[in-house]
């Protein structure tokens, strides 16, 4: 009689549009987006990460609780031209060959203002890692949720356009990073 009683109340729970996840999600990477923004020129430009995974463990109730782990596959950055795409795997961008991987592991989520969730972590790109904070926002669409924001990082700390493309005249310093990305059970 109880695990009937406890069966219909998950039921419940999962069928109910506000039901919170209890995690950990699968990513839905066909949905999912990662993406960088810079100005080039003065020229805004935007070019996608094809390939990345993200493990993430949250529950909408208890926030504070999650946890998010991300890992971008450098040589996937894609700017829809393969000549400038090789171009920003050399050692001088990118260095795609030494530093495959970019990862971003969160060190804690709290609730902030108007909806959104302060989220803060350890952001590593080029063997080179910096303490990072951003808004972000969180809704389900069908049976997922989405997890929604940017962050704005400066490509020279992370040693990204060394030699003469330290020169911000011509690609500026600062890049925003875009996500959304879908999960669920």
């Amino acid at each position: 009689m109880q695990f009937k009683i406890c069966l219909s109340l998950l039921i419940m729970m999962l069928a109910s549009p506000t039901a919170s996840f209890a995690a950990p999600l699968k990513t839905d990477i066909s949905k999912s987006v990662v993406s960088a923004v810079f100005k080039q020129m003065s020229v805004p430009v935007e070019a996608r990460f094809m390939k990345f995974s993200a493990m993430i463990d949250f529950d909408s109730t208890k926030p504070e609780s999650g946890k998010a782990n991300v890992i971008i596959e450098i040589p996937s950055f894609d700017l829809g031209d393969p000549d400038y795409n090789r171009e920003v795997q050399k050692k001088e961008w990118f260095d795609g060959a030494g530093f495959p991987k970019a990862s971003f592991i969160s060190s804690k989520i709290k609730p902030g203002a108007a909806g959104k969730l302060d989220v803060s972590g350890k952001l590593t790109i080029k063997g080179k890692t910096m303490d990072i904070s951003f808004p972000m926002i969180t809704k389900k669409e069908g049976a997922l949720l989405v997890f929604e924001g940017s962050m704005p990082i400066k490509r020279l700390f992370f040693g990204i356009g060394d030699g003469e493309w330290k020169d911000t005249s011509v690609v500026a310093d600062e890049v925003i990073i875009k996500f959304r990305v879908f999960a669920g059970q």
